[in-house]
């Protein structure tokens, strides 16, 4: 079972990002997944989820309205949309399904 993460980088506030978690080793459409993040020195809080039929059923209230998240099955990859994006979004995001955490991409907001 695999869980990686891509797609973080330096973004400008107001910019757009997309976060890539690519899975292997298991039947991706029977799972829920989410999307984690943790800045420096706070701890690790979740951001979105993903229910097993690919409905979202949760968004941290501060990004709702700007984060997506959503997958592809025939690619076993979920994806979180980060739109607007803002200093305080500046973290390592983290994928999290089928009990098995990805090592996390990093997101750098620049002002």
């Amino acid at each position: 079972v695999q869980v990686v993460e891509s797609g973080g980088g330096l973004v400008h506030t107001g910019g757009s990002l997309r976060l890539s978690c690519a899975t292997s080793g298991f039947t991706f459409s029977t799972y829920a997944m989410s999307w984690y993040r943790q800045a420096p020195g706070k701890e690790r809080e979740l951001v979105a989820v993903l229910n097993s039929d690919g409905i979202p059923t949760y968004y941290m209230d501060s990004v709702k309205g700007r984060f997506t998240v959503s997958r592809d099955i025939a690619k076993s990859t979920a994806y979180l949309q980060m739109n607007g994006v803002k200093p305080d979004d500046a973290a390592v995001y983290y994928c999290f399904m089928f009990g098995v955490w990805g090592q996390g991409t990093q997101v750098t907001v620049s002002s």
